[in-house]
């Protein structure tokens, strides 16, 4: 079946919108409860089924996969993770985040780690300096850390959270 020009202009359209709306505050939903992320994966999935054109009764994780679009949790990691990560020409990406050194050399301070500051409140949990710092320091490939390039941090990144939610 052929696209039209003005179903391809009507899914740009509606992809640029849904988009940007997902991730205009993606550090405030850091930490958000799982209804919150449901509420957000349903139009995420909505979104996929208007732009892949089916209906409504045809399951949305093949057709994010298709796309090769993140569900919205790790759509928000992706994004916090990327303005938290240190830049290969800075010394720190955002001056609320500090380059955690350890005191003594170990085996697990290979990578970087940001420091984490503490907080009293549970909101203050989700605030940018620590929720980019904690999902910075989450990472599992401590590999993905140590890229040299911000280009390089992000195709490891996102193939890292694409293959762990499909």
């Amino acid at each position: 079946m052929r696209v039209s020009p003005i179903d391809d202009v009507a899914q740009t359209v509606a992809c640029s919108i849904v988009s940007s709306r997902l991730d205009y505050s993606n550090a405030v939903l850091c930490g958000a409860p799982e209804a919150t992320f449901n509420k957000l994966q349903c139009i995420q999935n909505n979104l996929a089924r208007v732009v892949c054109q089916r209906g409504g009764c045809i399951d949305a994780g093949p057709l994010l996969r298709s796309l090769h679009w993140l569900p919205v949790r790790q759509r928000v990691t992706y994004k916090v993770d990327l303005q938290g990560a240190p830049r290969s020409n800075t010394r720190v990406s955002q001056r609320s985040l500090q380059t955690h050194m350890p005191a003594r050399s170990l085996r697990s301070s290979e990578a970087p780690k940001m420091v984490v500051r503490r907080t009293n409140i549970d909101l203050a949990q989700r605030a940018f300096s620590v929720a980019a710092a904690s999902t910075w320091n989450s990472l599992l490939p401590s590999a993905i850390r140590l890229c040299d390039s911000t280009a390089t941090f992000k195709r490891h990144l996102k193939t890292h959270l694409f293959s762990s939610s499909f």
